[in-house]
């Protein structure tokens, strides 16, 4: 099981220098603590050499994976002459340290190389392998220790720096944290465990590390620490104790601590019967377990994770191609045409395979969207009668009858109401192949040719040249829906088979029959039949208006009327006298009442002044049933134009403008794009792209090295941990 942690340390070489930090969570020991919790002296307790940069401030600037492998001790005769311990830096490979203080010396110098000393800190990580026959497999990771004021030429900002540091770290499920705290300072308020419980609330991942126990107050002691009793954490507390100050000026060796330390546990009336679980070698031993344990539970995890970077690397390197043609420019350019021509014309017939095709409407089904839900629910709201009122129509009628008084309903104010209604159809018509054009804009712009992405220019003039032949086809589309419009409006086709007039005429004319029911039944008085006749459809004949008038002698020379005066097609339908029909003046009358004004005192005559802008104030009853039957001749010839916008605005833009982009795509890129002079320019790969393609073959190729790692104990029986 010691095999385990090795090949965890291979992982974090291969993904140290990755910039980005490792594409995967890797099973390790974090170690935090504040400054002054003596966090160094117990990792170089743990290897049991001074090693450690130290000073006042911030003195670690860089995380520092410490990987620690057991060496078995040499026998014979060069044993006493080989050195047992010695380091290796990652950035410096093949090149063995035997002199810890040297080890000491280049922590300090890599530090330096990337922060200078101005004491800021850096989030790439210096890794340092140490050869012992004294050390247990084991891998820590020691993080700078958390400050609260900035000392000298620190940053500022230097403890939100160092909390994000430590926070980048522990906040992985996959880390355990070694949380390391002072004895003489209250539990309570740490730092380190402070940070830990807000990732680790619960405390199921966070070890303890208790410090500095031989410098409490006499009388007290930190047992209720231990036994965690005060902060419970699931896999508990360790207590050690460290070098003094005062010891490492004086250059007391670590192996005397430690002897010393396992006096002092055996020794300590409060400590002694947990002595055996307290002390470095304790800690070490108890470490290099949990993360076996640890690593072994996240294995699986890691094989799937990684399997998966993969597969999805792979893809997005496809995506990017190879930076060298398999085939001839030419025939890269055409390929890459045809892919683009044929996403277009499947994106709009639906066949594309989009990943968006369970999550919204894209490409063909958008344009129906438009024709349906859009256009014809807006065409189908539009009222007959929208903007007109009956007075409207009743000056329309006027209008149109000139200075004659109207005997019928004129046809030209029929088609004059209705061009005016019909316009109203043209704008929602344009701006309906406005919408199927984004829509096609928006098309070109979501087909996307694997190779298509690799060459910057050529996407923008494809992208240029395909928005040019949508507007190309633009024109004429507009152009056509214009003609229909006009169409509808040169010829008001009265004899259309579904403008049904008698049948409206008659429908108009039971309405009225029904409301005025209720009003002849309430005593209106009777007649005899032949003396006052009513005209047919409502309206009072001659006869009726003349009968209410005094008796007056016949006019010899009275005009004869002419029922088909202003009647046109609609002439059919009314009938009866003009009301305020003419007859030819008697020149008796006139004679008489100039006799009678003769005897009059002479007055001036001034007429009133006509109004500039004259319009119908009042409509006269006999009228209503004109402008009610004006109102429903319009609506439904209304609704016949509107069924043939409705039907020609979708079939005239599939026609002229989808259908004809779909089958002259390919002919025009060809046309525009296909030059020989231009293939090096149009085939020229934008150096963001050779940026990405090469970081993506550098971590696929760190993946892969992961996967062959891990698969070294693809075959090896874990056993299951022993307990501690």
């Amino acid at each position: 099981m010691d095999t385990l942690i090795p090949v965890i340390n291979k992982l974090q070489d291969a993904f140290a220098l990755v910039e980005g930090g490792s594409p995967i969570d890797l099973p390790q020991i974090v170690v935090i603590g504040s400054q002054s919790s003596g966090k160094s002296s117990v990792l170089e307790n743990i290897v049991g050499k001074d090693f450690l940069p130290r000073g006042s401030g911030i003195v670690t600037r860089r995380p520092l994976v410490l990987q620690l492998f057991n060496v078995p001790s040499k026998n014979g005769a060069d044993a006493a002459d080989a050195p047992q311990d010695w380091g290796e830096f990652l950035h410096k490979p093949k090149e063995r340290f035997y002199d810890f203080a040297e080890i000491r010396n280049e922590i300090e110098r890599e530090t330096d190389r990337l922060t200078g000393k101005n004491k800021g800190i850096s989030h790439m990580p210096i890794n340092l392998k140490v050869y012992s026959t004294r050390v247990l497999n084991l891998t820590l990771v020691d993080l700078p220790g958390i400050t609260k004021v900035p000392i000298g030429d620190q940053p500022k900002d230097i403890e939100a720096q160092i909390r994000n540091m430590i926070f980048h770290y522990i906040e992985k499920q996959s880390t355990i944290i070694l949380a390391v705290t002072a004895a003489n300072t209250d539990l309570t308020n740490s730092d380190a465990l402070q940070l830990a419980r807000e990732v680790d609330p619960e405390g199921k991942r966070t070890i303890g590390v208790i410090t500095k126990l031989d410098l409490m107050d006499k009388g007290t002691d930190a047992l209720d620490m231990l036994m965690g009793r005060v902060v419970p954490l699931r896999l508990g507390y360790i207590g050690v104790v460290n070098r003094s100050q005062a010891d490492i000026n004086s250059r007391r060796s670590i192996t005397s601590a430690l002897e010393g330390e396992r006096e002092f546990f055996s020794t300590h009336p409060a400590y002694r019967n947990v002595a055996s679980r307290c002390g470095t070698s304790f800690l070490a031993g108890n470490l290099s377990k949990i993360l076996m344990n640890h690593i072994r539970d996240c294995i699986p995890d890691m094989k799937q994770k990684i399997n998966v970077m993969i597969t999805k690397k792979n893809d997005e390197l496809a995506t990017l191609g190879d930076p060298r043609y398999d085939t001839s420019p030419g025939a890269l350019l055409l390929s890459i045409i045809n892919q683009f021509s044929a996403g277009f014309i499947e994106m709009i017939e639906g066949k594309a395979n989009d990943d968006r095709a369970v999550e919204e409407l894209y490409g063909g089904a958008r344009i129906h969207y438009i024709f349906n839900e859009i256009f014809n629910k807006y065409i189908q709201s539009l009222g007959s009668m929208d903007g007109l009122t009956p007075f409207d129509i009743r000056t329309a009628i006027s209008n149109a009858t000139g200075p004659k008084a109207a005997l019928f309903v004129p046809e030209q104010a029929f088609e004059l109401l209705a061009r005016r209604q019909i316009a109203r159809l043209r704008d929602p018509a344009i701006q309906c192949v406005d919408l199927i054009y984004d829509e096609l804009e928006r098309i070109v712009n979501s087909v996307r040719p694997s190779d298509l992405q690799r060459f910057a220019v050529l996407k923008e003039e494809m992208i240029e040249a395909a928005t040019s032949l949508l507007k190309t086809a633009r024109d004429p589309t507009k152009d056509m829906i214009n003609n229909i419009c006009n169409m509808e409006l040169a010829f008001i086709n009265t004899s259309h088979p579904d403008f049904q007039v008698d049948k409206i005429i008659a429908n108009v004319m039971a309405r009225r029959t029904q409301q005025n029911a209720p009003q002849a039944a309430q005593g209106a008085p009777q007649q005899p039949v032949g003396q006052h006749s009513v005209a047919p459809y409502g309206a009072k004949s001659a006869s009726l208006k003349q009968s209410s008038l005094p008796a007056q002698p016949p006019v010899a020379n009275a005009a004869p009327s002419n029922p088909n005066d202003g009647g046109g097609f609609l002439g059919m339908f009314f009938g009866g006298a003009n009301n305020g029909g003419s007859r030819t003046p008697n020149y008796n009358d006139g004679y008489r009442s100039g006799a009678t004004q003769a005897r009059a005192a002479p007055q001036a005559v001034k007429l009133q002044q006509v109004p500039n802008t004259l319009s119908v104030s009042s409509i006269p009853p006999q009228k209503e049933f004109e402008i009610e039957l004006l109102e429903s001749l319009l609506t439904a010839y209304f609704d016949i134009v509107r069924k043939n916008i409705q039907d020609g605005v979708p079939k005239a833009s599939m026609y002229l403008m989808v259908n004809r982009c779909k089958s002259d795509m390919q002919n025009e890129l060809v046309q525009k794009l296909y030059r020989e002079s231009d293939f090096e320019r149009l085939l020229s790969e934008s150096s963001d792209l050779v940026t990405k393609r090469r970081e993506c073959k550098e971590t696929l190729d760190l993946l892969r090295k992961a996967q062959s790692i891990l698969n070294e104990i693809r075959d090896y029986s874990i056993p299951n941990p022993k307990r501690y």
